[in-house]
């Protein structure tokens, strides 16, 4: 099944559909550009069923699940839907002022639970493995996803010491040089996509460096150039996506590198201890009493 075809394919489908399905179809055919920012829990809000309804209505239509769907639904609207026109979603969305602080926390729950639940851990491992066997690694991101991009680069360098982040500026180029097969490069991003994340994770394909992705969906355009895919939710029906799922992939990237490096890392961390106690990096309690003394 084609992606541009998920909306004609819900329209043609909806003559076999039980009463419930029927409600969800026309819904979605109703608000096409916003239903592929909804997680499970938001769209089954919106619509009036549970959120297994929700599942048993995309695997109706032939999809594996509810993930898959948006998948394809996100890819038709990703290009066309501006951050402005988000924005001017979410009014729909959020209504109730008070209400709609509380629902962005519910939906940022959601994307997390989806991020675990739909989480490869054998790809997770291989990621870290990767990251522990490779000469030098490379962060890549853009805009909003610079965020994550720096999180990922502090403590793997800090673990590793062999950590790089590029942001995706015009003078980048010239810094990957010496990118070669020993390397991995991690590339960041999420629709929109920026073009110059996945050029630069194209070229490091290209000059045979592996190549991770940590991106949202399989329809994303990283996946071909990326040796391994780790795949979060970051749907969220405003201007902003939502970043708690990805965080907490990295985090537990970080977290099984970290483990896999033992009492290597335990030694690592104990001499970077001894210096940022020489520099005084972190506050100390006496300095309070130290001020209120004097």
């Amino acid at each position: 099944m084609k992606q541009t075809d998920v909306y004609r394919h819900i329209a043609a489908q909806r003559p076999h559909m039980s009463k419930s399905q029927k409600k969800i179809a026309e819904y979605i055919l109703e608000n096409p550009n916003a239903v592929p920012f909804y997680t499970v829990s938001k769209l089954a809000k919106m619509t009036g069923v549970s959120e297994a309804t929700i599942v048993r209505f995309a695997t109706f239509l032939g999809y594996s699940g509810y993930p898959e769907m948006q998948q394809y639904m996100l890819d038709s609207v990703e290009k066309q839907l501006t951050t402005a026109e988000r924005l001017e979603m979410s009014k729909s969305v959020y209504n109730e002022e008070e209400k709609g602080i509380y629902e962005i926390f519910q939906d940022d729950i959601a994307n997390i639970r989806t991020t675990m639940e739909t989480l490869d851990v054998t790809a997770l491992q291989r990621a870290a493995d990767t990251l522990l066997s490779r000469d030098k690694i490379y962060i890549v991101a853009s805009r909003s996803a610079v965020s994550l991009g720096f999180f990922l680069h502090y403590y793997l360098d800090m673990m590793l010491g062999n950590c790089e982040m590029v942001q995706a500026a015009d003078s980048v180029y010239e810094r990957l040089e010496s990118l070669n097969q020993n390397d991995v490069v991690v590339g960041l991003s999420f629709a929109r996509y920026t073009r110059k994340t996945i050029d630069i994770v194209s070229f490091a394909k290209d000059r045979g460096a592996a190549t991770i992705a940590i991106t949202d969906n399989l329809l994303s355009p990283l996946v071909p150039f990326s040796d391994i895919t780790l795949l979060s939710s970051s749907q969220m029906p405003t201007f902003l996506d939502s970043f708690v799922g990805p965080l907490s992939l990295i985090n537990a990237l970080i977290a099984y590198v970290g483990k896999q490096k033992g009492q290597e890392l335990h030694r690592r961390l104990n001499k970077l201890e001894d210096i940022w106690e020489r520099f005084d990096v972190f506050y100390h309690k006496e300095e309070d009493r130290n001020t209120a003394e004097k």
